[in-house]
C-alpha cells in the first residue's frame, strides 16, 4: 500500500498541490455583468439601490399590477393604491400596528393617507417595495415624502429627503417650508442648513410667499428668526471690528520693524548720518518703509512740530513712543528719542501706564511673537 501510495504522489507533478488562481475577467465581460442589472457601489452612494435591476423591477411589477394585494391605501380625490400587507408591514412599524388593529375588528385591511398629493402616496408605497424612486418623482415630491416618512417611520427614505434637500433641491422660495417640516419631522441637520439659508439670505427669503404665510400662521417662529437675524449681523459686525483691529495692529508691528530697520540700518535713502548710501540697492523687504520713510522727512523739516501742531508729526510721536515701550534695551537703541520716552513713561500715570500696556499686549498678541528685534514681550518689558 505504502508503495502505491509513492507512485501515486510520484505521478503528481509538484505544482498540482497547489490551486492556481483564476485569471481576470475581461474588461468586456465585467461591464456586461454590469448591465445585467447589478449595482456598482458609486450607485449605492448615490442612494439608490443596493440589489440588482432584476429584482427591482420584479418588486416594482408586484406593485404596479397589485398581484395578490390585500390591502387598500385610500388618498385624496378618491385615489386608491393596492399593496401588500406584508411588505408594508416590514418596511413600517406604524403600518404594521395600523394593520394589526383592522385585523382584529375584522373590517377590510385599509390605510387612508390624506393631505399629499395622491402620486406622493403612489411614490411613497413603491420605495416601501424596492427602495427605489426616480429623480423626477423625488424633485417633484421630496416634501410630501419627507413628511411620510417620518410619520410613519421610514428612516431610509427620511434620510435620502433630507440629503436631496440638501444637496440640490433647497432654494430660496422653499426654505421657510422646508425649515418648518423640518422642525416638525425631527431633522436637525436640514433645519440647520435651512436656518443657515435663511440668514445668510434674509432680504430675498423675506419677501417670498412661504414668510409671508409664516408671518400668519407662526408669528412664534417668525419673532425667533427675526432675533436670530439680529444675533448674526452683531456677531458678523464683532467679527468685522476684530478684524480691522487685528489689521491695525498688525500694521502698527510693521511700522515699528521698518523704524528700527530705518534707524539701525538705513533704507534706501534714508537712514543713520554715518550710513553710505548706494546707487542701486535692492528694494526692501519691509512694506512700511515707504511711508514711514516721507512721515520721517516730513517730521524732520516741519515748523510746527511740537506735539499737537500737526496731525502728521502728531502720528510720528505716536509711532515714537509706542516704539519706547516695545524697545528691549534703551542704550543700544538707534531710534530717536527712544531714552526720552522710556523717561517719560517712568512719570506716566497709571491710567496712561496700562492703556500703552494693553496696546503693546495686542500688538505682540496678534502678531503671535514674543521677540524680535528691539522687542520683548510684555511681562519682560514692564518688570
Amino acid at each position: 500500500m505504502e508503495n502505491t501510495e509513492n507512485i501515486c504522489l510520484d505521478l503528481i507533478p509538484a505544482k498540482a498541490n497547489t490551486i492556481p488562481l483564476p485569471p481576470p475577467l475581461p474588461k468586456s465581460a465585467i461591464s456586461s455583468h454590469l448591465q445585467k442589472g447589478w449595482v456598482s457601489s458609486e450607485s449605492l452612494e448615490r442612494g439608490y439601490s443596493c440589489v440588482s435591476t432584476a429584482t427591482r423591477d420584479l418588486w416594482d411589477g408586484l406593485f404596479d399590477e397589485a398581484y395578490g394585494a390585500d390591502v387598500s391605501i385610500h388618498t385624496d380625490h378618491g385615489g386608491i393604491v393596492y399593496a401588500h400587507a406584508y411588505i408594508l408591514g416590514m418596511a413600517s412599524p406604524v403600518i404594521k400596528g395600523i394593520l394589526k388593529q383592522s385585523k382584529k375588528s375584522g373590517r377590510k385591511r385599509s390605510i387612508s393617507i390624506r393631505g399629499v398629493p395622491p402620486d406622493a402616496v403612489k411614490v411613497f408605497v413603491r420605495y416601501l417595495y424596492s427602495c427605489r424612486y426616480e429623480k423626477e418623482q423625488m424633485e417633484e415630491f421630496v416634501l410630501p415624502l419627507l413628511v411620510l416618512s417620518h410619520v410613519y417611520v421610514v428612516p431610509q427614505l427620511k434620510k435620502e429627503c433630507e440629503r436631496q434637500l440638501g444637496r440640490d433641491l433647497l432654494t430660496l422660495e422653499n426654505v421657510v417650508d422646508v425649515f418648518q417640516l423640518a422642525l416638525l419631522c425631527d431633522a436637525p441637520r436640514l433645519s440647520l442648513l435651512c436656518h443657515r439659508m435663511i440668514l445668510k439670505n434674509f432680504k430675498a427669503v423675506s419677501s417670498t410667499d412661504s414668510w409671508q404665510a409664516m408671518q400668519q400662521s407662526h408669528p412664534v417662529l417668525e419673532k425667533e428668526l427675526l432675533g436670530s437675524v439680529i444675533d448674526e449681523d452683531n456677531r458678523q459686525k464683532k467679527r468685522v471690528k476684530r478684524m480691522n483691529e487685528r489689521k491695525v495692529y498688525l500694521e502698527l508691528f510693521e511700522a515699528m520693524e521698518a523704524l528700527v530697520h530705518i534707524c539701525r540700518d538705513g533704507c534706501r535713502t534714508i537712514g543713520p548720518h554715518n550710513k553710505d548710501f548706494k546707487a542701486n540697492q535692492p528694494p526692501c523687504k519691509y512694506a512700511a518703509c515707504k511711508g514711514l520713510e516721507l512721515l520721517i522727512r516730513h517730521f524732520a523739516g516741519c515748523k510746527l512740530r511740537a506735539p499737537g501742531g500737526c496731525t502728521q508729526c502728531k502720528r510720528m510721536w505716536q509711532l515714537l513712543e509706542l516704539h519706547s515701550h516695545l524697545c528691549a534695551d534703551s542704550d543700544l537703541c538707534r531710534v530717536p528719542l527712544c531714552r526720552n520716552f522710556k523717561d517719560r513713561t517712568r512719570k506716566q500715570g497709571r491710567k496712561d501706564e496700562i492703556k500703552w500696556k494693553l496696546l503693546v499686549k495686542k500688538i505682540l498678541r496678534t502678531k503671535g511673537v514674543a521677540r524680535a528685534p528691539f522687542f520683548l514681550t510684555i511681562d519682560t518689558i514692564y518688570v
